[in-house]
Parts: structure tokens; sequence; C-alpha cells
């Protein structure tokens, strides 16, 4: 298992600032727009991401979003449900709003229509309230079987290790932290992993021995691992994800401002891994504080 060739994504239909994460997502920010101009451009930007996507022949299965409850993060599926080779799994999150994104629907249609043996169901983590959120609390190294994550509010480490022991992958856990020193959110804001490539603000991990421990944990997995600056990652250039097509040929998705803010070189190396796809998503980035590779949940399991 490396980099998918389906992705689910979810069309919103209430997309807006989210209170209720903003505590803990210094990327969100006010906008003075009217809800109906949001929807409208946000739409917009939906629209052409998945229309990138199915050009390049990568599978988009879209579910819109339901109207009630309102779900301002809707359009950020991979922090409540997760695939691999043969199961789904289903995280708890930290905020009430985005509790109600877990739709069982969506699970029962792809239990349908995928190659589906168990469902790891985590939610009932959060009346202890520890939560674990998805590929966005953890970064997985498919080649290496190993997953990544540092801890915030939104990370337990305990349920980290957990996770990781039931796919059978090994856990790197440490702390990562903004330019002011504050946990950052999650973890896919900080770091990606291809196959044979990483990309990581190491400069985000205070702790020499913890950066020492992360990177010397790539390369043991073979992956040419270049660092981001905290500059990088303010554009959002750590979220970013491999994918690869029905005829194996291999991408990388970043937004627009993440293209832009990496220099030449960087892009270069990154364009030997895979065929940058950049789309314009910046009302859904400046407003809903994530990008690219929260907007798309992997489906790793078989068709049936």
């Amino acid at each position: 298992m490396t980099s998918a060739n389906t992705v689910l994504m979810i069309r919103p239909k209430a997309f807006g600032f989210n209170e209720e994460t903003a505590l803990s997502n210094v990327f969100q920010q006010r906008s003075k727009d009217s809800f109906d101009k949001i929807q409208k451009q946000v739409d917009i930007e939906f629209q052409q991401f998945a229309k990138l996507l199915q050009q390049h022949q990568i599978k988009v299965l879209v579910f819109d979003d339901t109207l009630y409850p309102e779900k301002p993060d809707a359009i950020f599926p991979n922090n409540w449900i997760a695939t691999g080779e043969n199961w789904i799994a289903l995280f708890p999150m930290l905020t009430p709003n985005r509790r109600a994104e877990r739709r069982v629907m969506i699970v029962e249609i792809l239990q349908k229509h995928y190659a589906v043996d168990r469902i790891i169901d985590y939610t009932h983590f959060e009346n202890q309230n520890k939560f674990l959120e998805g590929t966005g609390s953890m970064v997985f190294d498919h080649s290496g079987r190993q997953v990544f994550a540092s801890l915030s509010p939104r990370t337990d480490a305990e349920l980290v290790k957990q996770f990781a022991t039931e796919i059978g992958y090994q856990p790197i856990i440490f702390d990562a932290v903004d330019r002011s020193g504050k946990s950052i959110y999650h973890t896919n804001v900080m770091m990606a992993i291809g196959t044979k490539w990483a990309a990581v603000c190491f400069e985000s991990i205070p702790h020499e021995a913890e950066r020492k421990k992360v990177r010397q944990a790539l390369e043991s997995s073979a992956h040419e691992v270049f660092d981001l600056s905290f500059v990088h990652l303010e554009n959002f250039a750590g979220n970013m994800l491999e994918l690869e097509n029905s005829q194996g040929e291999v991408f990388i998705a970043m937004s627009q401002i993440a293209k832009q803010s990496l220099n030449k070189t960087l892009l270069a190396k990154l364009e030997t891994h895979g065929k940058i796809l950049a789309p314009d998503i910046t009302t859904i980035e400046t407003i809903g504080g994530g990008s690219v590779r929260c907007m798309l949940a992997e489906i790793f399991c078989a068709q049936n």
C-alpha cells in the first residue's frame, strides 16, 4: 500500500468559520463576506479541485454534505474517516459540530462497493475526552509501516499507539509547535509523506532528540527528506498528499498558495517524485484553516 488512486470528498453546504475549532486552529480567519458569497466561492473551488483530480484519472467519490445540522468543516472528511487495505476507521473528534460530520450512510456505501473486513471504531473515546482526528492527527509512512503524530488537544498519545498496533504500524510520537510556541493542531500541517519522499517542518519540532528521531525514522525507510520552514508551514506546504491514477502515474497535490511558497529548487526536487497538482482553494484555506490534504480521505480498500 503506497499512494491511493481513489479519494473521498464532501461538497459542503454550510462552509464557514468554525467557532468551536478556532481555539486550537490558528490558521482559521474570519471573513466579512456574506454566507451566500462564501458558499458560492467555496463551491467553485471545490468543483475545480475535484475536476482537476478527475482530469488526471484519479477517482473521486463526491458526497454532498447534509444541510442539518450545519457543519462548517464538513469539507475536511479526512479527520473522521480513514481506510486501509481492508479496513475503515472512524475517529473521535474534539468538537461537537465536527462529530456531526460522521455519517453511517457513507460508511455503508463504502462497505457495499469495497472489500472491507473490519470497522475500527474509536468514536467512543470521545466519552473519555480522548481524541484522534484521523489523517490530520496521524501522517502515515505506508512503505515503512510507520505512523507519525505530533501531540495536541486533538491527538492523544495513547490512542496513536493503540491505533498503530491495531494496523501493525510503528508509532513515532513527538511535539510540534507553531512560531509562537503553541501546539500545532494537526500533524498533517507540518509534514507530508510520499512513497519515496517526505517534507517536514523540522523547526516546528522544539526538542532536538525528537527532530533526530523523526528524520532517522524517515531515512530508515528510504525517503528523500525535504526541510520545510515556518513560512512554508504557514502557507500550507506541509499539507500535501501523494496520489496515483489508474495508469500508475504519481501526483503530488498541494494548494496554489503552498506551491507559490516553495522555491524553485525544492519544487524541482518534489517534481522528481510526482507531477504537481495545485488547485486554487484560497477561500477554503483562509476561512477553514485546512488545505488540500484535509479535503481528501484516501480509499485504499480494493473495489468489490
